[in-house]
């Protein structure tokens, strides 16, 4: 009889409470290491959980709809232990033997690599710095920046020839600019019914990617402008540790060439890739990731999105607009998890007419074809028949890259998917070696990062500073936008907290009638009743990333519902809509009926 081995939700970074919304296994069933066992949703995607071993499911500890945590509980799995086969000891150890040698593992079950040997070229150029910091992306930039003001001797590596990584050349930056094209597009068609009419768009595809190109290349002029500024030696290519103080840099711009870079201190900002899943053929040109999208080199007729977070609602938005019809599946009863359904609600709503949602369902198999890409449905909302599509955009989560940089050289801890452990001053198991940004876990946003990076390097510097926020806020760029910051209400009625909830309907702002988006906007914040502090608030609508400040600063200040209503806000502005919130939790609404008035003997 085998063994039985506990398996177990990996590091779910900051996320907490989050959706399994798929069970792909039975009791009884074999699997293999990797195998999918359930599926999680956060706001931002989809991301399937596999197996570290392989055996048969024995129990599982999860079903449909629960809320689960990193640590938790999935299933039991029997494995083989060495006694079973004499021939597969014989072999090689079985994995529950390397478990048993290696360090104890924590939540992630994971153990540690044998490091590997990485080539030195005896020609290899060597550099030395006080800081090294790995990857320039918003962290990893802001981390050498910072790094470099309070005196440290800084070098960055980054592989690509630019300096912003994913979000500035292939994420956040290009994709807004392709939204605000949408938005024109979408406004010159809306403005209709108030007598203004134009002529239907023609769309040259060439201008509109560079229009894209661009913007991200004054972005990335600017960044190699301010590090020759702050004299960071930037190195191009690929890094791997050698050891504690040493990583070897592969260049991507002089094949063959090395670099050598010794360090006092380090910086992992390395960041993420698009996750790829098993049963999808990637390798077809046709099958599309967020990068691809962004390319914007055709514009399919028919385009199904897979996942219902923000990413691939993002670009869904920007092919519609373009001429894309759209289907969007979704494995959950909504689109972006974690969400408010109330938020979500608004959302949905405006755009039921644009997209094709198909909730409670998933894909079931992709077959690439010469006509186009079918695939077969399955759940609640399935099609009858398989579909075909033109592209499929693969919008399921991201990966991080803590498996890629040869940290099994040192004693930095990463667990099972990439993801590195660190403290709250950003440091690893190794004193002298920080993470920040996606690598260390959700929520995968560059504002985050960012901060982080400017902890790290102000640790090194010998500030006595921790990276300790009280919200980090989270927006869609969609038609309407959705803003969130703080907990949201899910989160206080898991928490118990004794809440209230105040919302604001657009349809009662001038502002928001004047400008035509009264029906497909809303404000919502949440207050402790006891305390009557703002615990978290929450916008749909137009240009509501841009409202969010407000709740932001109001969270980290702690303030609340008379500092807020009292606070004289402009009129007539959307953001006069969060005042109005705390004067309905405060009783002093008069711009709305008055649920807390006295009321008249």
């Amino acid at each position: 009889m085998g063994k039985i081995v506990d398996i177990l939700i990996p590091d779910l970074g900051a996320d907490k409470d989050v959706d399994l919304i798929e069970v792909m296994v039975e009791v009884g069933d074999t699997v293999e290491v990797e195998d999918g066992l359930i599926t999680l949703e956060t706001e931002k995607a989809s991301m399937d959980v596999p197996t570290t071993e392989a055996g048969v499911i024995k129990e599982i500890l999860v079903k449909v709809g629960d809320k689960v945590n990193s640590g938790d509980l999935i299933a039991k799995v029997e494995v083989e232990e060495e006694g079973d086969s004499e021939d597969k000891a014989e072999e090689t150890p079985s994995k529950e033997e390397v478990k048993e040698t290696a360090a104890p593992a924590e939540k992630t079950t994971s153990s540690k690599p044998a490091p590997s040997n990485v080539e030195v070229s005896a020609n290899a150029k060597e550099v030395k710095g006080q800081v090294l910091v790995i990857g320039a992306g918003p962290g990893g930039y802001s981390a050498a920046f910072r790094c470099a003001d309070l005196g440290l001797d800084t070098v960055l590596v980054e592989r690509h020839p630019t300096l912003g990584g994913v979000c500035l050349n292939v994420g956040c930056i290009p994709s807004k600019a392709l939204l605000h094209v949408a938005k024109v597009i979408d406004e010159a068609a809306h403005i209709e019914h108030a007598g203004i009419k134009f002529p239907k768009p023609e769309i040259d595809l060439p201008g509109v990617a560079a229009y894209k190109s661009g913007v991200v290349k004054k972005l990335t002029d600017g960044l190699s402008a301010m590090a020759k500024m702050r004299k960071v030696t930037v190195v191009q290519g690929v890094a791997k540790f050698v050891d504690e103080h040493t990583v070897i840099v592969n260049h991507t711009d002089k094949e063959g060439e090395q670099t050598k870079v010794s360090f006092d201190n380090c910086i992992i900002a390395a960041g993420s890739q698009s996750s790829k899943m098993g049963f999808i053929p990637h390798e077809d040109p046709r099958i599309w990731d967020s990068t691809n999208a962004l390319e914007v080199k055709e514009v399919p007729k028919r385009l199904l999105v897979m996942g219902g977070g923000i990413i691939g609602l993002e670009m869904a938005t920007v092919y519609q607009r373009l001429g894309s019809e759209i289907d969007v599946v979704v494995r959950g009863p909504q689109v972006m998890t974690g969400t408010d359904k109330d938020i979500v609600k608004v959302y949905t709503k405006a755009n039921e007419k644009k997209f094709n949602f198909m909730f409670k369902t998933q894909t079931q198999a992709i077959i690439p074809k010469q006509e186009g890409i079918y695939v077969e449905f399955k759940g609640d909302n399935a099609p009858a028949e398989p579909q075909t599509y033109d592209a499929v955009l693969v919008a399921m989560g991201r990966t991080p890259n803590g498996l890629n940089i040869g940290l099994e050289n040192t004693g930095v801890e990463v667990d099972d998917k990439g993801f590195i452990s660190v403290d709250n001053q950003m440091r690893t198991k190794v004193p002298h070696i920080f993470a920040i940004g996606d690598i260390i876990g959700q929520p995968m946003l560059a504002h985050k990062a960012v901060h982080e990076g400017h902890v790290a390097a102000e640790v090194i510097a010998g500030h006595k500073v921790f990276f300790e926020p009280k919200q980090i806020p989270g927006i869609a760029y969609t038609f309407p936008e959705i803003a969130t910051a703080g907990m949201s209400e899910i989160e206080a009625k898991e928490a118990g907290i004794n809440y209230e909830v105040a919302s604001f309907p657009w349809s009662a702002s001038g502002r928001a009638l004047a400008s035509d988006v009264s029906e497909t906007g809303m404000t919502k914040l949440i207050f402790d009743k006891d305390t009557h502090q703002l615990i978290g608030g929450s916008l749909v609508g137009e240009n509501a990333g841009e409202l969010l400040g407000e709740i932001s600063l109001a969270l980290e200040m702690d303030c609340d519902a008379e500092d807020i209503g009292l606070t004289i806000h402009a009129h007539p502005t959307l953001h006069e809509s969060v005042g109005m919130c705390a004067e309905i939790f405060h009783g002093s609404i008069t711009d709305l009926p008055n649920k807390k008035a006295v009321k008249k003997k």
